[in-house]
This record gives C-alpha cells, sequence and structure tokens, in this order.
C-alpha cells in the first residue's frame, strides 16, 4: 500500500527533475569534455563523503569499467575508496586532508577534479578543490541548492535545487549516467573520425600495396629521391 510519506518523496523527486533537465546541456558538455582529456591521458579523480561517496565510486566504475557497451578502459579513481590511505592521512593530518593530500599525490595539470556533495559545504571536499587548483586541475562540482560553498569554489558546477538530501543524491546518480552516456558518445565519435582519418591516409599515403604508417614513409622516401624505406634492395647506414 502506497503511504503518504511514499507519495511525499515522488513528489519531491519529480518537483525536482523538472529543473533539472535544464542541466542536460552541461552534463553533456562535461561528458565530451572528460571524453577528451581521458582520452589524451589525463586523469579524472572524484570523491565524497557518505553517500556521495557511493556515487563517486559509482562513476568511476562506469569509467574503468564499461556503461553500456564494450570500450576501452579510462583512467578514473575514487578517492575516498582507498581506505588505508584515507585513515592514515585523517590520523596524521585530520580529516580535512583526507582528499586535498590524496588530489596532490595523484593530480596533475590538465586532470578533472569532481567532488559530490548534497550540502556544499564540506571542509575537505573544499580543501581538495582548493589543492587541485594550484596544480592546474580543473574542478567540477554535483551539489544541492545553489548558492553553496562548493558551487563557488568550483570551476562549474550543477547544484540540484531540491530540499532534501535523498532527493539531491538521487539526482546526482542521473547525472552521472548521463555524463556516461556523454562520455561513450564522444568517445564513439572520436574512433569514428580516427577510422575515418586512417582510411583517408591508407589511401593518399599508399604505396607498393602498402597503408597507414609504412605508406606514408614509402611516399617521403620516393619523394625525395631516396630508396623506399622497408621495400627490397633499400639499405641504411647501418647495413654491411
Amino acid at each position: 500500500m502506497k503511504t503518504v510519506t511514499d507519495t511525499a518523496h515522488c513528489d519531491d523527486l519529480m518537483k525536482a527533475l523538472e529543473t533539472f533537465r535544464d542541466c542536460g546541456p552541461l552534463i553533456e558538455r562535461w561528458g565530451t569534455e572528460l571524453a577528451r582529456r581521458l582520452g589524451s591521458g589525463a586523469r579524472l579523480l572524484v570523491a565524497g563523503n557518505g553517500g556521495s561517496a557511493a556515487q563517486a565510486q559509482h562513476l568511476t566504475a562506469e569509467l574503468v569499467g564499461r556503461y553500456r557497451d564494450d570500450r576501452a578502459p579510462f583512467s578514473a579513481l575514487a578517492l575516498h575508496a582507498d581506505t588505508s590511505s584515507t585513515t592514515a592521512i585523517a590520523n596524521d593530518y585530520g580529516v580535512q586532508e583526507v582528499f586535498a593530500r590524496q588530489t596532490a599525490a595523484h593530480g596533475r595539470p590538465g586532470d578533472v577534479l569532481m567532488l559530490l556533495s548534497t550540502s556544499g559545504a564540506s571542509a575537505n571536499l573544499l580543501a581538495a578543490a582548493d589543492r587541485a587548483h594550484h596544480l592546474g586541475m580543473t574542478v567540477w562540482a554535483l551539489t544541492g541548492r545553489a548558492p553553496n560553498p562548493l558551487h563557488l569554489a568550483a570551476d562549474e558546477a550543477l547544484c540540484v535545487d531540491a530540499p532534501v538530501a535523498a532527493t539531491v543524491q538521487e539526482l546526482h546518480l542521473v547525472a552521472v549516467h548521463m555524463l556516461c552516456e556523454s562520455f561513450d558518445e564522444a568517445v564513439e565519435r572520436g574512433e569514428d573520425a580516427r577510422r575515418a582519418e586512417d582510411a583517408r591516409r591508407g589511401v593518399h599515403g599508399r604505396a607498393d600495396g602498402r597503408s597507414g604508417v609504412v605508406g606514408r614513409l614509402v611516399g617521403r622516401a620516393r619523394a625525395a629521391g631516396r630508396p623506399s624505406v622497408g621495400t627490397p634492395g633499400a639499405r641504411s647506414e647501418g647495413d654491411a
């Protein structure tokens, strides 16, 4: 039997979803940018506390594993998941440093740090955002209602307009899935573009039935009047 509490929970979710729909373009842009960066060797670091930590780990699992279709794995770390490092840092430096110190250890310029918080006021996430900026990283945040400290500290933020933490977390999960879908679509577009470019280069760079890198080397050698690289009779300076 449906209770009043159940109905209120669904009503809160549906009301928040109305404004959440406007975040679609931001999430799509994040997914596209993340695909570009991670595809170029950058890394995603993610952190949160409590339920938001579970959401953070959900995101990294989708990227290191897969979201829907099979694809290459990408580098993504949930900072809270290393319990030994987290507890050691908390013991030696204080809880506020648990994510900032790991960000300093793993983060590099061009990497992305994504921080999840229903309140947007967690001190350890704010410290991580500050450390990330000093390293030249980009900071994205998923929070509750704006304005909040984390929303203001991030380069960009998706702020769920809901008064209840449970509703915020539920829509953060929706955002995670939308981000992964956008990410995968961008990865596929990149792969399609690379295949098309490889095919184009293979056609234009072909020589003696060769294509790709070898074909381009053969073409350049012939244009310069030198023996073709890798062809019968070609000699290098080291040949006896």
